[in-house]
């Protein structure tokens, strides 16, 4: 007689989670997009993080301005153009206007997989296998819809690199101090070689140490995947922040009256001119009225 047989579901293994979710992986070989935890983990705006995992998916030249993401997505220009700027802030999208051999002047935004990425260096031929993610997205932006797109980027002017001994004393000393506010913020002699040089731009513009260093430490991710020089050096890469506007009226201080020495006691006393102290002169008044 053959052995019974059971219909019943065979039991979960035991390390299976009895709440949240249980993924159901699936290799994937082609049409898939690799993106990083710090970005599909984004706290904040769901916005923000679709619109970072959309434009990640796209090739490069594929057009990202607002017009073209509020085609593809049901929210309105006010949360798409927001969720560009917040990418912008933490470092994963760049604008960039650039001047062609032709002295047109266009716009190229980059989209970075890791904050602080070198858009200048050329990227490793594409090996033959699946398709694989683009890493950057040139466009034009909504503003300048005619202007032209590029899908590689052109090598950029590179500063020539200094020794740390050649940097402005008053940069270093501004990178050396960003760890008080931020303990991550780190930097080796190399990398603040590096970056010393836009900085002393930023304090010949006339900003003080406290306002570069309130730009660069501002609103950071919560984790860096590469090292911190990365971020700071795409900060430092924008305009210097307008210098706050000063009075144009000279602040003037009350006058104190000099020390004098009482005619009459000799006690010291402050008066604008020389004679008697106050308690010298009650009692010249006390005798003249008695």
């Amino acid at each position: 007689m053959a052995d019974p047989q059971s219909s019943a579901p065979s039991r979960a293994d035991a390390g299976a989670p009895t709440s949240g979710v249980i993924h159901v992986r699936t290799r994937l070989t082609a049409d898939f997009t690799v993106i990083s935890n710090a970005v599909a983990q984004r706290r904040g705006s769901a916005v923000t993080v679709g619109v970072a995992a959309y434009i990640s998916s796209l090739p490069d030249g594929t057009p990202v301005t607002i017009p073209a993401l509020c085609k593809h997505f049901s929210e309105g220009e006010i949360l798409i153009s927001r969720a560009l700027r917040e990418l912008e802030a933490a470092g994963y999208l760049e604008r960039r206007r650039e001047r062609t051999s032709t002295g047109h002047v266009r716009t190229r935004t980059y989209f970075y997989d890791v904050p602080g990425g070198d858009p200048d260096r050329h990227p490793e031929p594409p090996k033959p296998r699946g398709p694989r993610k683009q890493s950057a997205a040139a466009v034009a932006p909504a503003s300048a819809p005619s202007e032209e797109t590029v899908a590689a980027p052109a090598p950029a002017e590179a500063e020539a690199p200094i020794s740390l001994a050649d940097a402005d004393p008053r940069a270093v000393a501004v990178l050396t101090a960003l760890r008080r506010v931020d303990p991550r913020l780190i930097l080796s002699a190399q990398e603040t070689a590096r970056l010393a040089p836009a900085v002393a731009r930023w304090l010949a513009a006339g900003l003080l140490p406290t306002h570069i260093t309130d730009h660069l430490t501002a609103r950071l991710p919560d984790r860096f995947l590469t090292r911190p020089v990365g971020i700071l050096a795409y900060r430092l890469k924008e305009t210097p922040l307008p210098v706050p506007a000063r009075s144009a009226e000279p602040i003037v201080h009350p006058m104190v009256a000099p020390m004098r020495n009482c005619d009459g006691c000799d006690r010291a006393f402050r008066s604008a001119e020389p004679g008697r102290c106050r308690g010298c002169r009650a009692g010249d008044q006390l005798r003249a009225a008695g």
